[in-house]
């Protein structure tokens, strides 16, 4: 509880602060401006996030054949969170990772590198799993994809007010050093809160996840591995069989 209200109030301040910094490029017009450009701008990413972030890291759709050891982990995971099956991705990439994306648990999906799989052994990559799906669970995805929109937006709605100057509430210019003021620290304050309401969720997910997978030792473990395994481990053969597409 004490997380999900440390959530709200976070994204209350970085929603007051995105509409403070159009107050003061157009006065009140602006403020409500600014609050439709952001409204647009978390549609679009509530819709289309997974697409793009899926497409960016090149995953691929694995299914009971191609991973099915994978995919048979997930599936058991989510039956036990309650969850619907989200799709399931694999991306080719040596470096230990892995996600959840979607705009809610039915539309959801789960990615893990193909260098995750190698360093963790099957109980750790479990954990992990259980994790992210714990994400999917308690709609972090959206709350993330807000922020990070909301934070992107700001630092725009900045460099416009530095570079085009804004209006006070009496419709006159405001004062330039507070432009520059604006541009330098309002990005920093949206970033700082974007970083606090993503460690809120973080910690959230990892009782979330402990109780899904029932081995909060596996998801410490694989946390614990996959910060300080040397490189070269993460070419080692993978412990959980990955069939290419026939």
């Amino acid at each position: 509880m004490f997380n999900w209200m440390k959530t709200f109030m976070l994204m209350a301040a970085i929603v007051a602060l995105f509409m403070t910094i159009g107050g003061m490029i157009g006065g009140q017009s602006g403020m409500m401006l600014a609050l439709g450009f952001a409204l647009i701008m978390n549609l679009g990413a509530y819709w289309f996030s997974d697409k793009l972030v899926l497409r960016m890291y090149n995953a691929r759709e694995a299914d009971a054949h191609s991973a099915p050891e994978f995919y048979a982990m997930v599936q058991e995971l989510a039956g036990k969170a309650g969850l619907p099956m989200p799709r399931v991705y694999v991306i080719e990439d040596p470096s230990p990772n892995a996600f959840a994306t979607g705009r809610n648990p039915e539309n959801a999906a789960v990615a893990a590198t193909t260098g995750i799989m190698r360093v963790l052994s099957a109980r750790e990559l479990r954990g992990v799993m259980a994790h992210e799906l714990a994400h999917v669970q308690h709609r972090d995805i959206l709350i993330s994809t807000i922020s990070a929109t909301m934070a992107g937006a700001i630092s725009a709605l900045a460099n416009f007010a530095l570079f085009f100057g804004g209006r006070n509430q009496d419709g006159q210019p405001s004062n330039p050093i507070a432009g520059i003021a604006v541009a330098i620290l309002a990005p920093l304050a949206a970033s700082l809160i974007q970083m606090a309401i993503s460690r809120a969720r973080e910690y959230e997910a990892d009782r979330g996840g402990a109780e899904i997978c029932g081995d909060p030792a596996a998801l410490a473990a694989a946390l614990e591995k996959s910060t300080t395994m040397p490189k070269a481990c993460l070419f080692a053969p993978p412990r959980l069989t990955l069939k290419p597409h026939k």
